[in-house]
């Protein structure tokens, strides 16, 4: 049905965007808030229970299935077209962030 209206599935459509975002937030300069809070690690006590899937959380899961890191990121972000060519919304298709899906 996706192909017959010409358009992504939800979970692809959040993926490009957040990673979109993303290379525009690695090129701003370090000290802009936006930049800042992308990498905020908050600490002090958590509340009991399952602990709240953050932007940082998937990130770094994204970055986990494609053998990357933060620093390759900031690297591959100031040029835009390698950020373009790199494409990270494409190579990490199929994933699920609640529970795993089985596609078969």
């Amino acid at each position: 049905m996706w192909e017959r209206t010409n358009q992504l599935p939800a979970e692809e459509e959040i993926r490009k965007r957040r990673w979109k975002w993303i290379g525009h937030t690695l090129r701003k300069s370090p000290n802009c808030i936006t930049r800042q809070a992308l990498t905020w690690n908050p600490e002090g006590k958590r509340k009991r229970g399952r602990l709240k899937s953050t932007l940082r959380w998937e990130l770094e899961a994204d970055m986990e299935r494609m053998n990357n890191n933060w620093k390759e990121l900031e690297r591959i972000a100031q040029d835009r077209v390698e950020w373009a060519a790199y494409a990270p919304s494409r190579r990490v298709t199929g994933v699920s962030y609640i529970y795993s899906v089985d596609q078969s």
